[in-house]
Order: C-alpha cells, then sequence, then structure tokens
C-alpha cells in the first residue's frame, strides 16, 4: 500500500513538472540576452588574463633556460593578448540610437546686467 501511494506522488510530481510553461515575456528575452552578452564578455576577459599569464610564463622560461643551458631551443613567440576592453550594454533593438549633444565653440550668453 505505502509503495502504491509513493508511486502515484511520484507521478503526480512528475506530471506536474511536465507540464508546459508559458513563453517568456519580451522583458525577460531581454534580460537572458543581456545575461547572455555579460557571460560571453567574462569569457572573453578571462581568455585575455590567461593569454597574459602563459605570456608570462612563457618569458619566464625563454629567461631561465636561456641562463642555464646555452643551447637551448627557443620556445614559440608568445601570442599577441587583445583586451576586450569594458563591458558595454548593448542598445535595445526598439530603441533609436540617441543623438549626441553638439559640441559647439561659441561663447556662453551673457548674463542679464543686475541694475
Amino acid at each position: 500500500m505505502k509503495r502504491t501511494i509513493a508511486l502515484v506522488a511520484i507521478a503526480t510530481l512528475t506530471a506536474t513538472a511536465w507540464a508546459k510553461l508559458p513563453p517568456p515575456s519580451d522583458e525577460a528575452k531581454a534580460k537572458a540576452a543581456e545575461a547572455a552578452a555579460k557571460a560571453a564578455h567574462g569569457g572573453k576577459v578571462e581568455g585575455y588574463l590567461l593569454c597574459k599569464s602563459q605570456n608570462k610564463v612563457v618569458a619566464h622560461y625563454t629567461k631561465t633556460t636561456a641562463a642555464a643551458k646555452k643551447d637551448a631551443k627557443a620556445p614559440a613567440a608568445p601570442a599577441a593578448c587583445t583586451d576586450p576592453g569594458p563591458y558595454v550594454a548593448a542598445a535595445p533593438a526598439g530603441a533609436a540610437p540617441a543623438a549626441a549633444p553638439a559640441v559647439t565653440a561659441a561663447a556662453p550668453a551673457a548674463a542679464p546686467k543686475k541694475p
């Protein structure tokens, strides 16, 4: 009897878990896209830091090996690391790009004179 009740409870919970969820809203989709972009940028930053550390290891190895053995084979040149820069959020798809304020070299307007 207990086994049957347990099986019915598990079947009910499983059916509930398989229930179809409503589609995400546009806001949720945008938030997910933003999170994916941040994660992708984080991966680029981690790759950059890894590249820098590998270059540092190669430089140290080259320096210490050259000092210990004069006939040591030189390793290949280290890879050039490109800094991805700071994360910049993408503009929403529906928003028009904001116009940059015009920069003018004109003198400021004269303040009215006090009597």
